[in-house]
C-alpha cells in the first residue's frame, strides 16, 4: 500500500512538474519572425548616374533611418527616411548634386540562407527632393548642365528597388548590406542608386 501511494505521489509530483514547466518553456522559445518589428540606422552612398550629355557620374552621401515590420515569415513592409551628409560634384563640370531628404517605402521579401544569415529583395516608391548648383555656367563644360539647374530631380517620385544581405551577430541585431535604384528622373533621365550598410534591430 505504501508502495503504490509512493509511486501515485511520485506521479502527480511529475505531472505537476511539467505542467509548470511547459509554460516557461514555451515563453523562452524565440519570437517568430511574423511578430517583430524592426528599426535600422545605415549609412547611404548615392551614386548619380547619366548626368547631362556625357553622362557622368558622381558620389554623395545620405544618412538613412529605416522603421518596419514583417507580415508573415517571408513579407515585410517599411519605410525609409534619408537626410543628405555630402553633396555630389561632378567630375566634368562645376555641378553640385545636393540630396536634401528623401522617403521611401517598400515592400519585400526576406528568405533564410543560414541560422544566422538572410537575403532579401523588396520594391517600392520614393521621394526626393534636393537640388542641383551650377557655379560657372556660361564655361563650355558646364553648358550641357545648365538645365538641371534648380530643384533636383525634376519629377517628384519614381520606383525604387533594393537587394541585401544580413547577418546577426548578436541576438536580434543584425549587419546589413544592400545595394539598388533609389530613383529615376524621368525628366532628365538621371538616374540615382543607393548602396547601404548598417545595423538593424528586430524587437
Amino acid at each position: 500500500m505504501n508502495t503504490v501511494a509512493f509511486r501515485l505521489l511520485s506521479c502527480s509530483l511529475t505531472a505537476s512538474l511539467a505542467l509548470l514547466i511547459t509554460p516557461a518553456l514555451t515563453h523562452a522559445e524565440e519570437t517568430p519572425r511574423s511578430d517583430k518589428h524592426y528599426v535600422a540606422v545605415l549609412g547611404t552612398a548615392l551614386e548619380h548616374r547619366s548626368i547631362g550629355v556625357t553622362n557622368d557620374r558622381a558620389w554623395g552621401q545620405v544618412g538613412t533611418l529605416v522603421i518596419g515590420g514583417h507580415l508573415t515569415d517571408l513579407i515585410h513592409a517599411e519605410v525609409r527616411l534619408g537626410a543628405g551628409i555630402s553633396d555630389a560634384e561632378v567630375p566634368r563640370g562645376d555641378l553640385s548634386l545636393a540630396v536634401d531628404y528623401y522617403a521611401s517605402w517598400y515592400m519585400g521579401l526576406k528568405y533564410a540562407i543560414t541560422d544566422y544569415a538572410n537575403l532579401y529583395g523588396q520594391a517600392g516608391f520614393t521621394h526626393v527632393s534636393g537640388e542641383a548648383s551650377l557655379a560657372n555656367p556660361d564655361a563650355t563644360e558646364n553648358r550641357q548642365f545648365r538645365s538641371l539647374e534648380g530643384d533636383y530631380p525634376d519629377s517628384s517620385f519614381s520606383i525604387s528597388w533594393l537587394a541585401g544581405l544580413d547577418f546577426e551577430v548578436v541576438d536580434d541585431l543584425f549587419l546589413v548590406f544592400e545595394g539598388g535604384r533609389l530613383f529615376e528622373d524621368t525628366e532628365t533621365g538621371a538616374n540615382t542608386f543607393q548602396f547601404s550598410s548598417g545595423i538593424r534591430y528586430e524587437f
